[in-house]
């Protein structure tokens, strides 16, 4: 039967109405077992295997769990099967359909429950509220890394001297990076997490025809350099150590496509999608997993001094770059997909660049 969800578990689906289709085996089963530990007031299973569908129903309980006969290649029957869920339940709020991929099942409440994690960046923005997240999940200790040395020591002493430390770190410097990492395994054994955040943008507009050169190889050496050094290192120590460990690096909806300004920027966020589907690649024999998030524009620190203008006035600049209305992009946002990525919910992720982009409005 599927476990009753946990009273001092925070509950990610709680009170939310699903469809599975394709719920009577394999995917969709698992998936509605899932779903129903996570909270949800109702699952709904749809299938042709009427007996299978009806055993996965009344395994998980009847008063958390249906089932629907549908044949999905039917459109009446689809129609029946959401119009009947809304007339019973009021809405649907989630919908999996068997091509979905399934999400591991787990007890535990915690998804980094005694993991080692580096945060590049950490002081602020992405980089602060993700080593929060890593906290509250459950890491051993988050190592914070960043050169923003007042800030770095103020989000450590916030988490907690038990469960946080600040390392100063330019990650441009090959010796620094090396010192961070080899600091790291000599106090807490290892290393399971990089993740690989801290980058710089230039507050001019970087055109291709006014491309200042120094302050493109400024962006380069932070953004590229720096990238690469930190990603190189974890991964040795994950390698001698044999941990089958998870790199994320930080990318931007910017390396996929071109833009009328900031083009040394532009081309580092192109370089950290290569660098991470290299790495994934060859890194997949030692079981460490790489991959990047990909943010759209959002207010952070930097964002907003680029700006020149408060967290409201840059988040309503940014929205306009948004298809999805009704939420605005937050640091919580992308630290949530990164939590995702180095979490065992995506042990066989790897080499992907996961979007947080709310649908990107391109040309803007």
């Amino acid at each position: 039967m599927a476990e009753a969800p946990s009273a001092n578990t925070t509950l990610r689906l709680a009170g939310k109405i699903a469809i599975v289709t394709g719920g009577a085996s394999g995917i969709g089963e698992a998936t509605a077992h899932v779903f129903a530990n996570e909270g949800v007031r109702k699952v709904v299973i749809a299938d042709i295997q009427d007996e299978l569908g009806n055993q996965v129903a009344m395994s998980i309980g009847n008063e958390r769990c249906a089932f629907i006969h549908c044949d999905v290649a039917n459109e009446d029957e689809v129609q029946n099967l959401i119009q009947t869920t809304v007339n019973t339940y009021g809405q649907i709020q989630l919908h999996l359909h068997p091509n979905m991929a399934e999400t591991p099942s787990t007890n535990t409440s915690l998804k980094l429950s005694g993991k080692i994690a580096i945060v590049t960046g950490g002081a602020s923005g992405i980089g602060e509220t993700t080593a929060r997240v890593f906290a509250n999940e459950g890491t051993h200790v988050v190592v914070i890394a960043d050169i923003q040395d007042a800030l770095g020591e103020q989000v450590a002493a916030s988490i907690g001297d038990q469960r946080c430390i600040y390392v100063h770190c330019d990650v441009t410097d090959e010796d620094q990076v090396q010192s961070l990492i080899q600091s790291t395994v000599n106090t807490y054994g290892q290393i399971d997490i990089m993740f690989s955040n801290a980058g710089i943008i230039n507050s001019t507009n970087q055109t291709l025809m006014e491309l200042d050169m120094s302050k493109l190889d400024r962006l380069l050496a932070v953004n590229v350099r720096g990238m690469a050094l930190c990603v190189k290192h974890a991964a040795r120590a994950m390698v001698e150590q044999r941990v089958r460990g998870s790199i994320v690096c930080t990318g931007s909806t910017s390396g996929s496509h071109g833009g009328s300004r900031s083009t040394d920027y532009i081309m580092s966020k192109h370089a950290v999608l290569g660098l991470m589907r290299a790495a994934s690649v060859q890194l997949a024999t030692h079981g460490i997993r790489v991959n990047s998030v990909s943010p759209n524009g959002l207010a952070t620190p930097m964002t907003c001094k680029l700006l020149k203008m408060s967290e409201e006035n840059a988040q309503e600049v940014y929205k306009n770059v948004a298809r999805l209305e009704g939420v605005l992009l937050t640091p919580k946002h992308v630290a949530n997909a990164v939590l995702f990525l180095v979490s065992n919910e995506a042990e066989f992720i790897t080499g992907l660049d996961l979007r947080v982009d709310g649908g990107l409005v391109y040309g803007k």
